[in-house]
């Protein structure tokens, strides 16, 4: 993963690079677990294969409560749940590119995902943690970031909770903040249907 783009701040997950053509697609809060796991199901009718989304948020932020929204949409098989243990699962559909949920807290880098040997060009990419480690992977992406007060304080969105905000569970009803930011031509012109939670 080395190349023109790799580790200058304008790749995936490093925010708006110079000339990306980057804009926000969707930011502002997000009520509770059903509204995050909505606002997944807007995005996921729009991906196709080679689309790549980094999640940024705390630990119980939301993140894979997102995914399995955009899961549920995209009409793949399998439940989706957090992929920390096994790192990557790959959910597969009928008559569309597959649904690759990574996990990249406990990776060491960018080495160590390569190792993983996803299908980023014949897939729908979905990495959590993945801030900093896919630098040059893909010329669009989206950026999806997830804040999340705990107990009255203000959730570190790139790190762990603070030592005394007790246990974290990603479907508590709690409000969220999400930014989602689309980097690159893919999404030029792309917009997000409203998300509406689940009745």
């Amino acid at each position: 993963m080395t190349g023109p783009g790799a580790g200058d701040g304008t790749g995936p997950g490093d925010g708006a690079g110079p000339g990306d053509g980057a804009r926000v697609l969707f930011a502002g809060a997000v009520p509770d677990a059903a509204a995050m796991e909505a606002l997944g199901g807007a995005v996921g009718p729009l991906l196709v294969a080679g689309d790549l989304l980094v999640l940024t948020g705390p630990l119980g932020a939301g993140k894979t409560t997102f995914t399995r929204g955009l899961g549920e949409a995209m009409g793949v098989r399998g439940q989706v749940a957090s992929p920390t243990f096994v790192l990557a699962r790959t959910h597969p559909r009928e008559g569309g590119a597959p649904l690759v949920h990574v996990d990249a807290y406990r990776l060491g880098g960018e080495a160590e995902l390569d190792d993983l040997d996803l299908d980023f060009a014949g897939s729908v990419v979905v990495v959590e943690w993945g801030a900093g480690l896919l630098d040059d992977v893909a010329a669009s992406w989206l950026d999806v970031v997830v804040e999340r007060r705990r107990g009255g304080e203000a959730g570190d969105v790139a790190g762990e909770p603070a030592a005394d905000a007790g246990p974290v569970v990603d479907d508590v009803d709690e409000p969220r903040t999400v930014t989602i930011t689309a980097h690159g031509p893919r999404w030029a012109g792309v917009r997000l249907p409203e998300a509406r939670a689940a009745g």
